[in-house]
């Protein structure tokens, strides 16, 4: 089997066609081309195999529980707790920016969701602070990544589906490298602060401040406890933790602080519908895509290339790092995921890379890449809610990618900073 179906998905992105177009089009033309047209309904075979799995589940749940939680204003009840805890720092409200983003990350696992959470509220508060528009946009879209890094994650469940990784293992895996992010970005933040002179709040929040607004959020901040916790626990699986998820959201908002009104939920559980049938559409042709790049032999004929260049193990990561940023430029986190992981990671596990290592390191790149110009969709979200140009906010981003790009290094070449929970708790 030729590699045409290749040059034909490349040649559908060139000319703009949608990713889940050209990710379906692709292995039909390559199976009429290579004359073959008796596996044409294995296409269609494999794009509903690929969809019709349980662990799958997970995402329209994920992604139900961050639009509950964003609806109901549990976002505010963070942001609130943040403040006391950093607000006080020169430059204090990008800080809260930063800090929010941890906190909603355990609750969302989306970007695009952390992006318009957070950055509705802060923007503006910035803004009217006396901080630039367009540095309140680039620390909202920088902080943002950090949302598919700290568990729970939608990518990296789409991750250990395609590969067959442990999702509790990768959720576990991504713990640190998420802090390390958030740390990172505050200490470029505070940097910038001093020297711009950006303001502070004039006074530290008393103990009593910070304990009323850590009540407040108390119930919020539970949720990855409750996933995370159940996982390791072996109360339910990673796809049920979704579930459960979900319906503690509903509970909390609809019967505890009752921010939430049942005539809410028929656009919600729309919404949810909506995102999770673009997601899993686009799983379900990456899933067709991988199948005939296995038939074509792609991840040999890769393998073999890359050890022409080189047979060292550092030296591959580096060059797959660079890629795969290249990569995040121009395409999503999850369709880059489902295309590239089938590829990579079995050259990377010849080389003794442990899967689950390689498979944070190419999550928290491709999440990088959603911040990323030209085609970074949280870039694209910051712009409008600031009505500002996608390239006047990535200028205005580059130390806080600079930073994030660091750490994908750090995590690449120090295994520890990633692997040393997942060990510790059974999964490495």
């Amino acid at each position: 089997m030729s590699v045409t179906f290749f040059w034909v998905f490349l040649i559908c992105m060139a000319i703009g066609v949608p990713i889940v177009f050209a990710l379906a089009f692709a292995p039909v033309a390559g199976f009429v081309l290579a004359d073959k047209p008796m596996f044409l309904k294995m296409v269609v075979q494999r794009t509903f195999a690929g969809i019709n799995q349980f662990p799958l589940l997970a995402i329209p749940f994920f992604i139900l529980a961050g639009e509950i939680m964003n609806r109901s204003g549990i976002t505010l009840s963070l942001v609130r707790f943040a403040n006391t805890l950093v607000g006080h720092l020169r430059g204090g409200l990008a800080h809260v920016n930063i800090v929010s983003s941890i906190l909603f990350a355990g609750i969302s696992g989306s970007a695009v969701a952390d992006t318009s959470a957070i950055g509705s509220l802060l923007i503006p508060a910035m803004e009217k602070d006396g901080y630039s528009r367009k540095f309140a946009a680039a620390i909202t879209a920088a902080s943002s990544v950090i949302g598919p890094i700290i568990p729970p994650s939608i990518i990296m469940v789409v991750y250990a589906f395609i590969m067959n990784v442990s999702v509790a293992g990768l959720f576990a895996a991504g713990v640190v490298p998420g802090v390390l992010v958030g740390i990172g970005l505050m200490v470029v933040t505070a940097i910038i602060a001093k020297r711009r002179n950006y303001p502070k709040a004039h006074q530290r929040a008393s103990l009593g401040e910070v304990a009323t607004a850590g009540r407040e959020a108390f119930l919020a901040l539970l949720t990855p406890v409750i996933i995370i916790g159940g996982i390791l626990g072996g109360v339910f699986t990673p796809t049920e933790a979704a579930s459960i998820a979900a319906g503690y959201a509903l509970i909390l908002s609809l019967f505890i602080q009752r921010t939430l009104k049942l005539g809410d939920l028929p656009v919600l559980f729309g919404r949810a519908a909506v995102s999770s049938a673009a997601i899993l559409l686009v799983v379900g042709a990456a899933t067709a895509f991988a199948w005939i790049a296995t038939l074509s032999q792609v991840p040999m004929k890769l393998s073999g290339l890359l050890f022409g260049i080189s047979e060292d193990p550092y030296t591959l990561l580096f060059l797959i790092n660079i890629f795969l940023l290249i990569v995040g430029m121009f395409l999503d986190a999850g369709p880059a995921i489902l295309i590239l992981g089938p590829i990579l990671a079995p050259t990377m596990v010849q080389l003794g890379v442990e899967p689950l290592h390689f498979a944070i390191i190419m999550c928290v790149n491709l999440t990088v890449g959603l911040a990323t110009p030209p085609m970074g969709l949280i870039l694209f979200v910051a712009s409008s809610l600031t009505n500002l140009r996608i390239e006047v906010i990535a200028r205005e981003m580059i130390p806080f990618l600079a930073i994030e790009i660091a750490i994908i290094f750090l995590i690449t070449y120090f295994p520890a900073l990633s692997m040393t929970v997942p060990r510790l708790l059974g999964f490495a």
